[in-house]
């Protein structure tokens, strides 16, 4: 194997341990910034520029005004949305160190290899018994894509199973050097259409669709939907992207996981300043996606809701 980089630095939002749902077994998924996609729904907006965010908790504040004395860049004022001007704050952090009761709170730090190693060891037996490891999400894990790579290649130095979480949007030489190191792919296919995929993420399906097929002569691929009601929740829309994911290697292809719409992330917005555009659009009801189920497999493609 490679010589690994244990040195090198990446930006880091959260690490979630004992998932479930993110590949085999028991894992923990680190969470990275940065994402050349703006979904509509994302639920983890904190997460989308490649740099540190301050998150306003207004429930929390207690008014002392000790952020206000501190922000060298004038980000922040009573008079601003959500207290900070995102347009000036550089997320340094320093209102979020002085804030006495974490109203303020920093999304995002840099972080080595090692340090994220030593953090993951903390379940290393329960990777072991379950057959589970490491799970790297975003954010768009491609965006930084020498540190997803040193920290994959870290993990199969432990015996470690790897998966990743990721939209596909990378060129072809970000994808052939990263996911070799990769045992399972779990692949996002929001809309098959390229003008509804830009009006709805910001940007176009033709190198996400080239990317999952990169994608899936590599290594394993699991091939996830968001199902977002007005956007792909229609069987037109799911069963051309059953057929899409017959083009892929069926030897690699897992099937395919429809994931219901839900608006946890919403409050996030607020905590940003930011309207959630789809506020009050209601959840799939269970016969729905069921049905939608069904058109994926009656296409031939193994199929799980959730």
């Amino acid at each position: 194997m490679d010589r690994i980089n244990y040195a090198l630095e990446g930006l880091v939002f959260d690490i979630q341990r004992f998932s479930v749902n993110d590949g085999p077994g028991i894992r923990t998924i680190v969470f990275l910034n940065g994402c050349p996609l703006r979904c509509e729904w994302c639920s983890n907006p904190e997460s989308q520029l490649l740099r540190p965010v301050v998150m306003f908790n207004e429930l929390e504040c207690i008014h002392c005004k000790a952020c206000l004395s501190v922000c060298k860049q004038g980000a922040i004022s009573p008079e601003n949305k959500a207290l900070i001007d995102y347009s000036k704050c550089v997320g340094c952090g320093e209102c979020s160190l002085v804030c006495p009761v974490d109203a303020l709170v920093m999304k995002g730090r840099k972080m080595t290899i090692e340090q994220v190693v030593k953090e993951l060891k903390k379940d290393g037996t329960n990777y072991r018994r379950s057959g589970g490891g490491l799970t790297i999400s975003g954010g768009e894990p491609l965006m930084q894509h020498e540190f997803t790579k040193e920290l994959l290649k870290a993990a199969h130095a432990q015996g470690w199973n790897t998966a990743i979480e990721t939209t596909a949007c990378a060129s072809e030489e970000v994808i052939r050097d990263v996911l070799p190191h990769v045992d399972l792919a779990l692949a996002d296919v929001k809309n098959m259409d390229a003008q509804v995929h830009k009006q709805y993420t910001g940007v176009s399906n033709e190198q996400i669709l080239s990317g999952i097929q990169l994608i899936s002569q590599i290594t394993n691929i699991c091939v996830r939907v968001p199902v977002i009601p007005g956007f792909n929740d229609k069987k037109e829309d799911i069963k051309r992207i059953a057929q899409f994911a017959k083009t892929l290697n069926q030897e690699h292809l897992k099937g395919v996981n429809l994931l219901p719409y839900h608006s946890l992330g919403e409050n996030k917005y607020k905590m940003l300043g930011r309207d959630y555009l789809l506020h009050g659009v209601k959840m799939i009801e269970k016969e729905d996606i069921s049905v939608l189920k069904d058109v994926v497999e009656q296409s031939g493609v193994n199929c799980r809701i959730g």
